[in-house]
């Protein structure tokens, strides 16, 4: 169930989506609203469950990591065993930074980063070793037009 949000809620949300690094007192000033009710609207939003963590973005390039794929998978097996064995294997492999359960022909969609084209092949040939995929297909991204963390509300 969506959590019931005012103006001033999403303007705090906005606004440490942007950046989440700044003082509350920039916060409040940034939001229209004064330091104390600001962050008792954010701590009301952690118990909510809407905010659920701060992280620190890093660039992929900026460590070497170029290289990104689009994986998807089709499994024949869909019993307990193999799910259990599969999500081990991606929660295990941080090289996967997204994976998705889909409706449709293709069971799943990996989002991989890694150097370059020979470091996936080892991704891809250790998963394979770990569990039993009918189909792997993978796509490279030539270029990211749009990536962003920040969800519109």
């Amino acid at each position: 169930m969506a959590a019931a949000l005012d103006a001033l809620d999403r303007k705090i949300l906005a606004a440490l989506q942007e950046d989440a690094s700044r003082s509350l007192e920039d916060l409040a000033r940034v939001v229209g609203g004064s330091k104390t009710p600001v962050w008792n609207r954010i701590r009301k939003l952690k118990e909510a469950g809407v905010i659920t963590g701060e992280v620190v973005l890093l660039d992929p390039e900026a460590l070497g990591l170029d290289a990104c794929f689009f994986v998807l998978v089709r499994t024949a097996e869909h019993d307990a065993g193999w799910l259990k064995r599969f999500m081990e294997a991606l929660h295990n492999r941080p090289e996967v930074v997204e994976a998705h359960r889909l409706a449709g022909d293709i069971d799943y969609i990996l989002k991989v980063r890694v150097p370059n084209a020979k470091a996936y092949d080892d991704f891809y040939r250790a998963l394979i070793a770990e569990v039993s995929i009918f189909n792997v297909t993978s796509q490279l991204s030539m270029e990211e037009i749009k990536s962003t963390t920040a969800l519109p509300i």
